[in-house]
């Protein structure tokens, strides 16, 4: 059996892979094209073109990450090849951390503390109830809930949203249009860990965030297409002067590494982090990535990627 690992760090993932799978053979992009060429599996994360074209026999594709997105626009991904994602391998609890601090970062002001330090302004803000600081969380998948159970723990309220009807314990959970209008009307920090598809690309476009509160924050370690940036530049406001929006968090653009000329990078309400909310785990993965090779090759059912869906 013939592995093919495509994903930094990639000598750790194959060493960690050739322990767990004694009898495969594991390769990545650097073996020759006739070692790494019609290999049984492909493990990868954002695998290039030409890599994906070499492959004609794959029994099956796992996926390195949560997002599929840019897997499944890739012109050279072979159709008819079954396609499984991680399932949170840890990526659910470094979210939530990512989450947590920026929900602190506007609940206590450390974002206004900022900006007065840059003038020497010495003035304390009075201190906002958790109880009182609504938390909105488009999303409920297994890393979504994740991060919703995480924040109502911290003992903010949290509201949840999906596309068809979820019930979770402590979260009030909303969905549909009217839901998602709903929920938007009412929280203070929007947290948007969505898949990214044709039909979440701009969710979170001018009218949804004109639906936001006066003085709401955004967070997003989700997918760069789920924001319209152009909406969200005039919602924050220009230079000091602060818009309808009163900050955003991010980690995901549509472009990676975000382009140096992105008006994104000197906004002064706007924090920019290199996509690193949720790195994978590499033992948690690669127990994912060894169940799901062994349950193909033993002709058990594995739940897997609907390409349509888009997750």
């Amino acid at each position: 059996m013939r592995v093919l690992l495509h994903i930094n760090d990639i000598e750790a993932w194959r060493d960690a892979l050739a322990q767990r799978l004694p009898g495969a053979e594991i390769v990545t992009a650097a073996d020759p094209s006739d070692k790494r060429r019609d290999a049984d599996y492909l493990a990868a994360w954002k695998p290039p073109e030409a890599l994906l074209a070499e492959q004609t026999r794959l029994k099956g594709i796992v996926n390195l990450g949560a997002g599929v997105d840019a897997l499944l626009s890739n012109p050279a991904l072979p159709r008819d090849v079954p396609i499984v994602k991680l399932r949170d391998a840890g990526m659910g609890e470094l979210i939530g951390d990512y989450v947590r601090y920026g929900i602190l970062h506007f609940q206590r002001d450390f974002d206004r503390y900022q900006r007065q330090q840059t003038q020497r302004e010495w003035r304390e803000h009075t201190v906002t109830d958790k109880r009182d600081w609504p938390v909105g969380v488009l999303g409920l998948g297994a890393i979504g809930a994740k991060v919703a159970a995480m924040i109502a723990a911290d003992g903010f309220p949290v509201h949840g949203w999906s596309r068809s009807p979820k019930s979770l314990d402590d979260i009030t959970c909303h969905h549909g249009d009217e839901g998602l209008a709903e929920l938007l009307g009412q929280v203070h920090t929007l947290v948007v860990l969505l898949p990214g598809t044709n039909s979440t690309r701009h969710i979170i476009d001018a009218k949804a965030l004109a639906a936001l509160p006066e003085g709401a924050s955004l967070i997003n370690p989700g997918r760069g297409s789920l924001i319209d940036e152009a909406a969200l530049l005039e919602a924050l406001g220009e230079g000091e002067q602060e818009g309808r929006l009163r900050g955003a968090i991010l980690d995901a653009f549509p472009e990676e590494p975000l382009p140096a000329d992105s008006p994104l990078w000197r906004h002064p309400r706007i924090w920019v982090t290199p996509h690193m909310a949720g790195p994978t785990p590499l033992l948690d993965a690669v127990d994912q990535v060894v169940e799901t090779i062994r349950a193909f090759e033993a002709g058990e059912k594995v739940e897997t990627v609907d390409p349509e869906a888009g997750y």
